[in-house]
C-alpha cells in the first residue's frame, strides 16, 4: 500500500475542518485511492457513488428539495445507513454530474456526516456549475507522485531523507555513497514516474514491461479524455498532446506551432492549451520578457514550452528500450527534456495550500535563455538543468545574474553533480528538487498607524 504526503493533507483536512473535501487533478493521480484510504484507517462508514459508473445516480438530484431529503435518497439508493458522525459520503467522477457540487453547502451546514468529492477534468468542467460552495468545500490539486513519495515508496529510509534535507539546508556535500545512490533512484523515477498505478506495478513486479503497459492504459485514458470531453477542437488538442515529446526533445524546447501547421498561429490554438492545462495533463511554463517581480505581468503567453504532468509518462513514448539506457545512464541519450520535464512536474506539485510554483523560462537574444524562473520569498530564482558533465557551462545564467537591473543574487543549477557552491551559484544534485517548494510568506501582519 503505497503511502504520500497527500494521505495526511486528507487527514489534517477533516481533524480541523468541516468543510467537504474535493480532489481534483489529472486522471490516474491516486485521488479515489486516497479517499478509500482515509476512510479505511479512520475506521468510517463509507458510502460511494461514483457517477461516471452509474450513469442513473445523477437522478438522485431531480427535485430534491433539501439536503435531509438528499440524504435519505442516499441511503435508500445505495442501501447504507447514514451513521451521524461515522459516515463520510464519497461522490467520486463528479465532473459526470457538476450538480452535485451546487448541493455541499447544504450538506455541510445539515452535519450529520463527511463530503468527499472526486474528479478528473474539473479544471474544464468546472465552468458549467452554477453555484461554487465558496466556505464550504476546500479543494485539494492531486499530482502524480513526487520524487520524495516515490524514494519512499520504493523503500527509501527517512533517515537518508533526513540528511539529505540537512545537506539542501546547510548547502553541505551529500555522503558520497548515498549521492550514487540517489542518483540511480533518480534515474528510476525518471522512467516509471509518478502515476500511482505504474509505481505499483514496479513494487509487485519489478517488470519494466509491466510499467510500460500501465503508463501506455493511462496514456490511451487521456487521448479517450480528449476525443470525449471537448468534441469542437479535440483534433486540435490530440496534435497537440502527441506533439509534446518531440517539441521538448527539440534543441530549444519551445512548443513551436508551425510543426502544428504552416500557417498556425497562437489564438487559434489557444483553447486547446488551455484544455490540457485546466485537465491537468500537460504543465505549461510561459516565456517571460524580463525576470523581474512579478513575473506574471512579463509573462508571453504565445511563446511557452508544454511539458507532461508525468515524467515516466514522457519517457515511454520515446524509444522502445529507452529504459534500461536510462537505468545504465548512457551517454548517448539526450536526457535534455526527460529531465527539464522533472523539474517542471516536481516545481508544479510543490507549494503550500493548494498551489506550487508557477512556471516560467526566460530567453533574450544578447543574454541567452534560462530553462526556468520562479518566485521564492519575494525573489527571482532562476534555475537551469544540465544532464551531462558540463554542468558549469551555463552563460546565459551568468549573464542574467550579472545584469545589475534584475536584482538577481542566488541561481540554481540542478545536475548529477554533489552539491556545492560558488559564490551566487548553488550546485544542486537534482534529486534535491525534492525540497524545493514554495514558501507561505512570513510575517504577513499590517497594521496601519493613524496619526
Amino acid at each position: 500500500m503505497i503511502s504520500r504526503k497527500l494521505d495526511n493533507k486528507i487527514r489534517e483536512h477533516y481533524e480541523t475542518s468541516k468543510n467537504a473535501l474535493l480532489l481534483t487533478g489529472a486522471r490516474q493521480t491516486g485521488k479515489t485511492y486516497a479517499i478509500r484510504k482515509y476512510s479505511k484507517s479512520s475506521q468510517l462508514n463509507l458510502i460511494e457513488i461514483n457517477f461516471f459508473e452509474d450513469k442513473n445516480a445523477a437522478q438522485l438530484l431531480d427535485g430534491v428539495q433539501n439536503a435531509k431529503e438528499l440524504l435519505l435518497r442516499i441511503s435508500a439508493y445505495t442501501k447504507k445507513n447514514i451513521s451521524g458522525g461515522k459516515t463520510l459520503i464519497f461522490f467520486d467522477e463528479v465532473q459526470e454530474c457538476p450538480d452535485i457540487i451546487t448541493w455541499v453547502k447544504f450538506l455541510v451546514e445539515e452535519g450529520s456526516c463527511k463530503i468527499a468529492l472526486s474528479g478528473s477534468m474539473l479544471g474544464v468542467e468546472m465552468k458549467d456549475i452554477r453555484s461554487i460552495p465558496v466556505g464550504y468545500m476546500s479543494v485539494i490539486n492531486v499530482y502524480p507522485l513526487d520524487f520524495e513519495d516515490f524514494a519512499r515508496a520504493v523503500g527509501l529510509s527517512d533517515a537518508i531523507i533526513k540528511h539529505l534535507q540537512e545537506c539542501f539546508l546547510k548547502k553541505t556535500k551529500v555522503d558520497d555513497v548515498v549521492h550514487e545512490s540517489l542518483l540511480k533512484l533518480i534515474r528510476l523515477y525518471l522512467i516509471i514516474g509518478g502515476m500511482p498505478a505504474a509505481v505499483q506495478a514496479y513494487i509487485d513486479t519489478n517488470d519494466l514491461n509491466v510499467v510500460e503497459a500501465k503508463q501506455h492504459e493511462i496514456l490511451t485514458m487521456y487521448r479517450w479524455d480528449i476525443s470525449r470531453y471537448d468534441k469542437v477542437n479535440k483534433l486540435s488538442i490530440g496534435e497537440i498532446f502527441d506533439l509534446i515529446p518531440s517539441e521538448l526533445n527539440a534543441k530549444n524546447k519551445r512548443f513551436i506551432l508551425k510543426n502544428l501547421n504552416e500557417n498556425a498561429r497562437y489564438k487559434k490554438y489557444a483553447e486547446a492549451f488551455l484544455w490540457l492545462k485546466d485537465a491537468g495533463v500537460a504543465i505549461p511554463t510561459y516565456n517571460v520578457c524580463e525576470p523581474v517581480i512579478p513575473l506574471v505581468i512579463n509573462e508571453q503567453r504565445n511563446l511557452f514550452k508544454l511539458f507532461l504532468n508525468d515524467v515516466g509518462l514522457l519517457a515511454s513514448l520515446y524509444a522502445s528500450g529507452i529504459q534500461f539506457k536510462i537505468l545504465n545512464n548512457e551517454v548517448n541519450i539526450n536526457y535534455g527534456a526527460i529531465y527539464e520535464n522533472l523539474v517542471a512536474q516536481e516545481l508544479t506539485a510543490h507549494g503550500y495550500g493548494n498551489t506550487g510554483h508557477n512556471l516560467y523560462y526566460f530567453n533574450d537574444k544578447k543574454l541567452g535563455e534560462l530553462d526556468f524562473v520562479i518566485e521564492q520569498d519575494g525573489e527571482i530564482i532562476p534555475i537551469e538543468v544540465k544532464s551531462g558533465k558540463d554542468y558549469e557551462r551555463h552563460n546565459a545564467l551568468k549573464n542574467v545574474v550579472a545584469e545589475k537591473n534584475y536584482h538577481i543574487s542566488q541561481a540554481y543549477i540542478f545536475s548529477n553533480a554533489n552539491l556545492s557552491v560558488k559564490g551566487n551559484f548553488t550546485y544542486m544534485p537534482v534529486y534535491m528538487l525534492m525540497f524545493m517548494k514554495k514558501t507561505k510568506p512570513t510575517n504577513m501582519i499590517y497594521k496601519i498607524d493613524f496619526l
